[in-house]
């Protein structure tokens, strides 16, 4: 496929050559089609250098223009002196050939051949069941593994939970506190506990398993309840399509002394002090607000320092590019770990860090109120379970992940096109149909077919969104922002119904026929790839 942006600053770069100019050339998508498919703004940005009228210079620079007319039909100019160009209809039709030639791969690239890449998301502590904002960040993390496959990246999807820290504890003493109760003995909740039925359900599983003679210090309590939630967490995520190849835990980094021999070469470099009663890292010398504490005074770590010897274990296993997915609570915590690994002269140059914000469930427009430890909280079970897999993954990456997120219960229970992933699903479905309509009535997609038959406007705008495929899959690598992708294909969605509610694809004309056959055939190719990328199903009927 023609990078036409960079094919029309090298024509228009030659012409200024010619006219002994130099200036950086920046071509645009048209906002107006009406005057072109692309444009730009080089007459404007020269009128102060050359001292000449705008539309003068563009005037000047088109009549230099040499190009390909079978990739460009014609320029022209417009006030207050933008050229235009106009992309050859012809170049367009033939893209439909391209598109079926290249099919499953089409949009691919090498970019990351031979190069490795590590996601790391969800990284839910085992305390209890996944909520809305953990499925959030699972199918933004999945997605964007996907992502970088697409590219030919060789990822390796990884989830690191803390297992040594304070909220393991509370977890543990939760369920102790349940258990004792179901056998009749007297034990204090904590404060701050977990309350939630799955608490009681892992008590009495504990009780069952061991019976009741477990003493009040028994590590039984928090090893169960992490390997029973641990259980579930796998099982959601299964259920909505992600799967992790690598589980690291924080346990890890006190057993193999990795947390004691950073503490010591940071101490060597007057990077960690004592106040009291608590060591601390002296952020500030690195240019960050605050000093950090890494051991409270209680001798307890706090997640920055285990956080910090698990990335640069992560470093040292030498990926080309390491994606880490937060929630926006975190997001004043990354920068003292980089900070700490920096000082260490670890290159950390290979580590983006993503920042989702969170998600609000509404239900007939009303806020639904969640808290994980009061366990008044709506589950991934329970949104998969209502809405489906395909509706929840789309619904979670259609916003841009620096937004905050409103789901809407309502409208993802939608089963019509007012649902943006049913309207997406639909026009694939349709298509589908009236492909095997098309065989039914022997009119094959797989020979040949004159594509100088598709000259209708909305043939044409259809074909034009269709090419634009390969461009959005390069932008997406480099924001790594996967509601792109979803805006992109509820425009592909409407492209094609727009097209369809215009042109009659099954007529008596047999070639006229074969070519618009072909032409949904492309949108189709364009559909699946993309809600491939996405993790959504393309289904042939609905």
């Amino acid at each position: 496929m023609i990078d036409f942006k960079q094919y029309i600053k090298e024509i228009i770069s030659n012409a200024l050559t010619e006219l002994d100019v130099q200036s950086n050339v920046v071509v645009e998508k048209s906002s107006n089609p009406n005057f072109g498919d692309y444009s730009t703004n080089i007459a404007l940005s020269l009128a102060k250098q050359l001292k000449n009228n705008p539309l003068e210079i563009a005037k000047n620079i088109g009549s230099l223009l040499k190009y390909d007319s079978d990739i460009i039909s014609e320029h022209s100019i417009s006030k207050p002196g933008f050229l235009n160009f106009h992309i050859s209809d012809n170049y367009y039709q033939k893209t439909v050939n391209k598109i079926i030639s290249a099919s499953e791969s089409y949009g691919m690239t090498t970019v990351g051949k031979n190069k490795t890449a590590n996601v790391e998301f969800v990284s839910a502590n085992p305390t209890g069941p996944l909520t809305v904002g953990h499925g959030r960040q699972a199918v933004l993390g999945d997605t964007i593994a996907n992502i970088l496959e697409w590219h030919n990246y060789k990822v390796t999807r990884e989830y690191y939970y803390n297992d040594a820290g304070r909220q393991m504890r509370i977890l543990g003493e939760s369920v102790a506190a349940r258990y004792f109760n179901l056998i009749g003995k007297e034990y204090k909740f904590p404060d701050d506990g977990y309350k939630g039925e799955y608490i009681i359900s892992i008590a009495n599983e504990i009780k069952n398993k061991h019976g009741e003679k477990l003493e009040t210090n028994s590590t039984v309590f928090r090893k169960e309840a992490e390997k029973a939630i641990f259980n579930d967490i796998k099982k959601t995520l299964n259920s909505i399509g992600v799967n992790h190849d690598v589980f690291s835990n924080e346990q890890t980094y006190y057993d193999n002394g990795s947390i004691d021999t950073l503490v010591e070469e940071l101490t060597n470099k007057n990077l960690i002090y004592k106040s009291d009663g608590a060591v601390w890292f002296k952020a500030t010398d690195l240019g960050l607000e605050k000093d950090r504490v890494y051991y409270k005074s209680s001798g307890e770590a706090t997640y920055r320092l285990p956080d910090t010897a698990y990335h640069r274990h992560k470093l040292d296993r030498s990926f080309d590019l390491v994606v880490d997915i937060f929630g926006a609570d975190h997001a004043d915590a990354y920068p003292d770990v980089l900070a700490a690994l920096n000082a260490l002269d670890v290159n950390t140059y290979p580590i983006k860090v993503l920042i989702h914000q969170f998600v609000t469930v509404l239900k007939s427009g009303e806020k639904v109120k969640m808290s994980t430890r009061k366990a008044n909280f709506v589950t991934l079970d329970e949104l998969i379970n209502e809405v489906g897999t395909d509706v929840v993954r789309y619904f979670f990456i259609m916003r841009s992940m620096n937004s905050h997120l409103n789901f809407d219960l309502d409208l993802a229970a939608d089963q019509s096109e007012k649902n943006p992933v049913y309207y997406i699903q639909y026009a694939h479905a349709r298509i589908s149909n009236i492909i095997n309509n098309g065989k039914a009535n022997n009119l094959s997609i797989d020979g040949k077919f004159d594509t100088s038959l598709l000259i209708n406007k909305s043939e044409i705008s259809l074909i034009k969104s269709l090419n634009d495929f390969p461009e959005v899959i390069v932008n997406v690598l480099d924001n790594l922002e996967p509601q792109i992708i979803a805006n992109y294909l509820h425009n592909i969605a409407s492209e094609f119904h727009r097209f369809y509610a215009k042109c009659r694809v099954i007529t008596d004309d047999i070639e006229l026929t074969k070519s618009r056959l072909h032409l949904i055939k492309s949108a189709k190719i364009v559909l699946e790839n993309g809600l491939k990328i996405l993790g959504i199903q393309a289904p042939e009927r609905m």
